[in-house]
């Protein structure tokens, strides 16, 4: 007998292939339909091209990146203060390629057009499936152009190249790169999202004012991406928390102030660095007028709260990718484990959530398109929707991919299936930008303050009103829900957010979607026939079709 043969144990057999190299845009109906039910169909060439890049290369580095995590370095070999991170070469693989294809600046080259943002949300749909780390700094540098504007003379040097298609990571000054990508430092130890209490000073140079520069003295918390080349802060000046931008490196081209004390040991998100820095009389203009701050910042906030929640809708698709792909290649008692009853109620069950998701955060990505170009309903409905969203589709995402991994077995809970990447993963885009309270507030903030916002909701309710009885239903409650007192209505503030969101996800499903989804939906989500677990689909609901649409 050959010696391989005799001491063989066993054929592997019953194991699905490998997923990867595969086309992330083409085999996702939904998002193909969101992009065009939402304005952005003009793009999709470009869209596509970076389909299949996502499902293949991108996915490759974005192992790498993970399991090569980043490493700051201090001091140089002569023991002179550098103040570097260190990536593995493939983290600025997807830095470049996402930049090439305008993840971060795709909006903004294409200003104007409707549909821009539509289009650009797709891309970092796709990029946020392959690598989540690298989404943080490319959501900063698209985010951070409504700030800048603030102050014109900073725009005009900074955004040509926040805007250029050419990624350098070299340690340089960023006025001597062709492209820069940019950084956010808002939280501090004392404070967290209370940040009206930092505790950073600001010191004019000389003069005081819009677009002089500060010295600034204390500390952040958390620093996201610190190799950026600059990055919006906040800081208080003697007229009150104001925004200022830090380069990377000072005016004079020296290094600037800012003293890396650690990256931060994070549950997931580690291909990206997270800093805790001291600002040691660190150079940065002011942006806009003394006091502002926030006001300031906030614009820049709401586009990354939207990403949030193209993040979480993106990472569901993952996770039910992989659930897939996996269930449909396993036998088990007799037969592949995708032709099982339950496990069908399983997938259909995700599948749905995974569709609602996407179609909730293209419409509110529409919302912000259209609130950029001066439609004023439209960014009433962005105020209060993307606080909608991000709260609940980042609030479902954990027990999503939880699931999605369960489906997979116990090989789901091994690190080389990348299950577990998107299960650490799953949890941050609820806690990023405000966690789950702070959208909830934000949401009730937004009903009384601004009017217009609720009005355009419903307006979103009532177009389509007659498509399913228990949607008009829910309708009619949330309209006398919002006629109680301010006071009765906070500490239910996580039901009434949880509510208007579903309502809204079947709103887009019946005027979006085939109308067996849409009703497994509204039967499921708001008439409650199903139950809290993923899997509890009613009898008869559109299982195939279901399974069909998330990956043909």
């Amino acid at each position: 007998m050959d010696t391989r043969e005799r001491f063989s144990t066993h054929v592997v057999e019953n194991q699905p292939p490998a997923l990867a190299p595969y086309d992330a845009w083409t085999t996702d109906l939904p998002l193909r339909e969101a992009l065009a039910r939402e304005g952005g169909g003009w793009a999709e060439a470009g869209v596509a091209a970076y389909g299949a890049l996502a499902g293949g290369e991108l996915m490759e580095w974005g192992r790498l990146a993970n399991e090569c995590r980043p490493r700051l370095q201090s001091f140089d070999r002569r023991g002179r203060r550098i103040d570097q991170v260190e990536f593995h070469p493939a983290y600025h693989q997807l830095m470049a390629t996402a930049v090439a294809h305008g993840v971060p600046n795709f909006a903004w080259r294409h200003a104007g057009r409707p549909g821009a943002h539509v289009a650009r949300a797709a891309l970092m749909f796709l990029h946020n499936q392959a690598d989540q780390g690298s989404s943080c700094p490319l959501t900063m540098t698209y985010a951070c152009v409504p700030a800048l504007r603030h102050q014109p003379e900073l725009a005009d040097a900074w955004l040509p190249r926040v805007f250029d298609g050419r990624y350098d990571p070299r340690h340089v000054p960023a006025w001597e790169k062709p492209g820069n990508t940019l950084g956010m430092g808002m939280t501090e130890k004392q404070g967290g999202s209370d940040v009206r209490s930092n505790s950073t000073r600001a010191t004019p140079v000389a003069a005081p004012g819009p677009g002089r520069l500060y010295e600034l003295v204390g500390h952040k918390w958390f620093f996201s991406a610190p190799m950026c080349d600059g990055f919006l802060v906040l800081a208080q000046a003697a007229g009150g928390l104001s925004c200022f931008l830090l380069p990377r490196f000072a005016p004079d081209g020296g290094l600037n102030a800012v003293r890396i004390q650690r990256l931060k040991d994070k549950l997931g998100d580690w291909s990206n660095a997270s800093a805790e820095v001291e600002f040691q009389g660190a150079l940065a203009w002011l942006v806009g007028e003394e006091g502002r701050g926030v006001a300031t910042i906030l614009q820049m906030v709401a586009l990354t709260r939207l990403d949030c929640l193209l993040g979480s809708a993106s990472l569901q698709r993952q996770a039910l990718v992989q659930a897939l792909h996996h269930a449909r290649h396993r036998r088990a008692f007799g037969k592949v484990l995708s032709a099982q009853l339950l496990m069908r109620n399983v997938l259909a069950d995700l599948a749905l959530e995974s569709e609602a998701a996407t179609a909730l955060a293209f419409r509110v990505a529409r919302a912000v398109d259209a609130g950029e170009r001066g439609d004023a309903g439209e960014a009433a409905f962005a105020r209060l929707t993307t606080a909608l969203g991000k709260y609940w589709v980042c609030k479902r995402t954990p027990a999503f991919v939880g699931e999605a991994m369960e489906c997979l077995g116990g090989v789901g809970y091994v690190e080389e299936t990348g299950l577990p990447r998107l299960y650490r993963q799953a949890p941050l885009n609820s806690i990023w930008e405000g966690s789950g309270n702070i959208q909830c507030l934000d949401v009730l903030r937004a009903l009384a303050r601004e009017p217009a916002s609720a009005e355009a909701f419903f307006a979103e309710l009532d177009a389509a009103r007659g498509g399913h009885a228990a949607l008009d239903a829910e309708t009619t409650r949330l309209r006398e829900r919002l006629r109680a007192p301010a006071e009765t209505l906070e500490p239910q503030a996580r039901h009434l957010a949880e509510r208007m969101a579903l309502a809204l996800q079947a709103s887009l499903l019946l005027r979006g979607a085939p109308a067996p989804v849409a009703e497994a939906f509204c039967e499921s989500r708001l008439r409650g026939a199903g139950g809290l677990a993923f899997g509890t689909l009613p009898a008869g609901a559109a299982w195939d079709l279901l399974l069909e649409r998330a990956l043909p």
